[in-house]
């Protein structure tokens, strides 16, 4: 066998694989003996077809099959051996006319090869590196929230602004009678609010359902109609008032200090601000490191150029999914998927410059830390090591979650390379400015 490559250029070639009767002769022979031995064929006894028959009937099969078993093993180990960086796989070129009664073969690949280029992540332009803090507005808030959710219902016989009214909302044409639980606060403007206020159990109020919520999406919930029905629907609904409860806030005491956070972990109500805006500052951090991962990539797709084997790669993808597509959509697109395609090579020249490796221990010390938020959450603040290690093993027998994991690890390791290594500007704001900011 002989493989030969000519350059067409810096980011094509083609491959050509010559393949002799030698190369493949054995092993066809010794797969029609094999044959021979079990072919079942009317008029001849098992193991005694003439080798004649065997080769008129399953010869050229068997030659196609290690024919092309043979190119694939031996293209595939010229590539790796002459670490040829190839994008997309070896597109085969046509020939017409293929003879495979002949004893000889030559086929031929062309390749769309990796650019060289060098990346700078040095920026004329700081890129802005957000620090999200929690004001004092978003902790008094939460608090507000937390004691509402952790508060207790107590009943009363008249409706007063932002109590909470079960009933039954009824329509007897459309077909509407569900139970519900209607918190006054879902619903919109004063003229719905005040057809309740002052209203007793036992009483019936008349709704529109036009204008009922804010959202037209909380008619399924409270009305129970479809989602098609949902929406514009313009009829009138009652509201029998079953029962009229007034959710009183949860004390900030120590029980519900230690119902949040554990036992004596919080004490009073300056720490419980203080646990609040750490916890909602580290959930900020995440938002604002995503962030900074998306503006430095494209801050280094801009900055670092190169070509690319545009042609190649568009009838690759014509013919590599499931269904293979005409020129114009397979255009469309590579014209999608360049940019994602850039990335991916220089984030990859990144790694292998920065030997930004992934340790299996560091995707089971995240596996754990993960695993620890996770727990923490349902109250087991100090999980023993090897209620950890178990979880952990399991968690990592699933091949797509440590391959999930391992992507995590790494994008930690970049972000914390970028943050070392590219020009970045500090900028503070609360969480609405960054929401302004960012998202416009």
């Amino acid at each position: 066998m002989n493989i030969t490559r000519e350059n067409i250029d810096e980011l094509n070639a083609v491959v050509k694989v010559e393949i002799a009767k030698d190369d493949y002769s054995p092993k066809v022979e010794k797969i029609l003996k094999d044959y021979r031995k079990s072919a079942n064929i009317p008029g001849f006894r098992k193991g005694h077809v003439p080798m004649g028959l065997v080769k008129k009937q399953y010869g050229q099969a068997v030659l196609v099959d290690e024919v092309n078993k043979l190119l694939q093993e031996n293209l595939n180990k010229y590539l790796t051996e002459e670490k040829l960086e190839v994008l997309g796989n070896p597109l085969p070129k046509e020939q017409e006319n293929f003879d495979w009664d002949k004893d000889d073969y030559a086929f031929e690949f062309e390749l769309g090869l990796s650019p060289k280029f060098e990346v700078d992540v040095k920026t004329e332009k700081p890129i802005t590196h957000y620090k999200i803090v929690a004001d004092d507005e978003m902790i008094e808030n939460q608090i507000k929230t937390i004691q509402k959710q952790y508060g207790k219902l107590v009943a009363k016989e008249e409706v007063e602004e932002e109590d909470l009214v079960a009933g039954i909302f009824k329509n007897e044409e459309e077909g509407i009678e569900n139970t519900t639980t209607l918190p006054l606060e879902k619903l919109k403007g004063k003229r719905n609010l005040n057809k309740f206020l002052g209203a007793k159990v036992g009483d019936v109020v008349t709704l529109k359902t036009k204008s009922l919520f804010e959202d037209d999406h909380d008619l399924i919930e409270y009305l129970k109609v479809e989602h098609d029905q949902a929406h514009d629907l313009d009829v009138e609904v009652t509201f029998e008032i079953t029962e009229v409860n007034k959710q009183e806030p949860a004390e900030l005491d120590q029980e519900l200090f230690d119902k949040l956070f554990g036992e004596g972990n919080v004490k009073s109500v300056t720490e419980l601000k203080e646990k609040i805006k750490e916890d909602a500052e580290n959930q900020f951090k995440q938002q604002s490191d995503q962030q900074l991962l998306n503006d430095v990539t494209e801050a280094l797709i801009e900055k670092t150029n190169f070509d690319l084997p545009a042609e190649f790669l568009q009838r690759w993808i014509m013919v590599s999914g499931e269904k293979e597509l005409t020129e114009d959509e397979a255009k469309e697109e590579y014209e999608k998927s360049e940019k994602g395609l850039r990335f991916q090579l220089i984030e990859g020249k990144l790694i292998q410059e920065n030997e930004l490796q992934v340790q299996l221990d560091e995707i089971k010390e995240m596996t754990k830390e993960r695993i620890k938020m996770q727990m923490a959450q349902f109250g087991q603040m100090d999980p023993s090591e090897k209620d950890l290690e178990d979880i952990t093993a399991r968690v990592l027998s699933n091949q797509d979650e440590v391959k999930k994991l391992s992507e995590q690890v790494m994008n930690q390791k970049l972000l914390d390379f970028y943050k070392e290594n590219i020009n970045l500007e500090e900028k503070e704001l609360t969480y609405e400015n960054f929401v302004k900011e960012v998202y416009k």
